[in-house]
């Protein structure tokens, strides 16, 4: 699987509806794993001065993280394949 970065414009988004948005996401990854299509949330950055937001997912294409994104309402500017650094 790869690491895909989803790039988020959120300017002026509440801390609520930015929770909300987290849990559609890591719900929608488990909807989509139980039916076959195995993707998963790792998780989010937010920089709430200018509303930028990135999220992380792993999955088998680019096509299913946008899906996911579709699906679950959650508003995105790109989806690129992105190498995770973490220690």
């Amino acid at each position: 699987m790869t690491t895909y970065m989803v790039e988020r414009s959120l300017k002026g988004i509440s801390m609520e509806d930015l929770g909300g948005a987290q849990t559609a996401a890591i719900g929608k990854a488990a909807e989509m794993t139980a039916g076959g299509t195995e993707i998963s949330y790792i998780r989010s950055t937010f920089a709430p001065d200018d509303g930028r937001c990135m999220c992380l997912f792993e999955a088998n294409s680019e096509a299913d993280v946008k899906r996911l994104n579709d699906e679950a309402g959650i508003p995105y500017d790109s989806v690129v394949a992105a190498m995770d650094l973490t220690p």
